[in-house]
């Protein structure tokens, strides 16, 4: 028989202060289910219900609390760089738990800092933007935002990566610390965090120097929404688990001329195709077999008509490996093969070729990701903690490991497990992120994830 997850909390709350140092994974995963939603029953699709009579009204609210946050959030999103309602929003919840707020870190982020008393020190980081999609999810919820992009025009604005699931569970690891603060000692800081989606916002967070002025941490953490898992799984990689990204861009430059006289020419057209094909061989024969790196050439920008040669043709390149080394040869091949191509048909200067160092590859600390994957494993009854190959996609949690702390990000899962069983039967694929109908399953994918935060918190900073 399902009980009542009010109810519930009670028997948690009493069991919890009356034994702290015996509080097990079901009494873990039965909070976080709590903190997520209101009342109701659970379905297949959400984590089991706790068990318990007593009722207890404080936890109606902060449930309630929950959903509410999670859709005011994913109901307004906003652009990178443009956050100020989301984090004016959040800023104002974690104040309201006793957290001290410094705003305005690196734009529309802050820091804030819950102090209880001596012991170690743990960073819990969200992201704040959402990406420019129109959401078709058909939720009632749903965005309907439009906000002004780059250039001046408008475009609908989706919270399409699952921010707004990282929030939601952000603030309800916020509201048990906050609460429950016989099961911990230290210092907990929130970084809110803007403009992840432009590989931007960690960096201006970490060169704004306010993280110098916090006590180092022990642990920087965070999660992020994982499409292709269901609900119930946490994945986590040891070592590099997100790739760099490098912008290049290569200007071929030609001699421009009648399409019916290319004698007359240096067609730079000619030597964008031979580029492109050239670059084919670069991991292939440049890079270890050991070793991953993508090199994906995304647009070709050259001439205005069908008769005419143009002067100059631009390419726009992506470029991924999780290694420095390979990173480094790869983008010295692509500069040489430029060059060459460019020699061998004589043109009238040498390609401009310019790299931008988007964000390096993110790596989890090895030893503290495979123990919080053990406690994971001990206290989460019924989740199944699973180790996962890196991904070639980035992300710029990486800038904190470049500033020498200590970093790990677990992937939650936040698909339904019934769509997953029918996807992996050769049934319809799963929404992936970034995609107008991308939604997590709710409220499982929320339960997990304050599960996994709570979780986290008390390996490093419980008594």
């Amino acid at each position: 028989m399902h009980r009542s997850r009010r109810a519930s909390l009670a028997s948690f709350r009493l069991f919890s202060h009356c034994l702290p140092q015996m509080v097990k994974a079901a009494t873990w995963v039965a909070f976080a289910a709590i903190l997520s939603l209101g009342g109701g029953t659970a379905s297949a699709e959400t984590l089991p219900p706790p068990a318990g009579e007593t009722r207890a009204t404080w936890a109606q609210d902060l449930a309630a609390a929950q959903k509410r946050h999670y859709e005011w959030l994913h109901s307004h999103p906003e652009l990178s760089g443009s956050e100020q309602k989301t984090s004016e929003y959040l800023a104002r919840e974690v104040k309201k738990l006793g957290f001290s707020v410094r705003s305005q870190v690196a734009g529309h982020g802050f820091v804030a800092t819950l102090k209880n008393g001596p012991g170690k020190t743990l960073f819990l980081r969200t992201e704040l933007d959402a990406l420019p999609v129109r959401e078709q999810t058909g939720l009632s919820y749903a965005s309907k935002k439009s906000a002004s992009a780059a250039g001046g025009s408008m475009t609908p604005v989706m919270h399409a990566c699952g921010h707004d699931l990282h929030m939601a569970a952000w603030l309800g690891a916020a509201s048990f610390f906050s609460s429950h603060r016989d099961l911990w000692q230290g210092t907990l800081v929130l970084l809110a965090q803007p403009a992840e989606e432009t590989l931007k916002g960690a960096r201006a967070l970490v060169e704004s120097g306010i993280l110098s002025s916090l006590p180092p941490p022990n642990l920087v953490f965070a999660i992020h929404a994982h499409d292709q898992l269901p609900v119930g799984t946490v994945g986590f990689t040891p070592g590099p688990f997100a790739a760099s990204a490098d912008s290049v861009t290569v200007t071929l430059y030609g001699k421009g001329g009648h399409g019916a006289y290319p004698e007359t020419s240096v067609d730079p057209i000619v030597m964008a195709a031979e580029f492109v094909l050239s670059l084919q061989s670069i991991v292939s024969r440049e890079v270890s077999p050991l070793e991953s790196a993508v090199v994906t050439v995304g647009s070709i920008h050259g001439g205005a008509k069908n008769n005419v040669i143009p002067d100059e043709v631009r390419l726009e390149l992506t470029v991924r490996t999780f290694q420095e080394k390979t990173r480094e040869t790869v983008l010295a091949a692509i500069e040489r093969r430029a060059r060459a191509v460019a020699q061998s048909k004589s043109a009238p200067r040498a390609p401009r070729v310019e790299a931008h160092r988007d964000v390096a590859a993110a790596v989890n600390e090895p030893e503290l990701t495979r123990r919080l994957a053990k406690r994971l494993t001990e206290r989460l009854g019924g989740f199944e903690i699973s180790e996962l190959p890196p991904e070639m996609g980035s992300e710029d949690f990486a800038e904190y490991s470049r500033a020498h702390l200590p970093t790990v990000m677990l992937m939650v899962g936040t698909a339904a497990p019934s769509a997953v069983a029918k996807a992996r039967a050769g049934g319809p694929s799963l929404d992936p992120l970034h995609s107008s109908t991308y939604k997590p399953e709710m409220p499982g994918a929320l339960e997990a994830a304050i599960a996994v935060h709570i979780e986290v918190g008390l390996e490093i900073l419980g008594r």
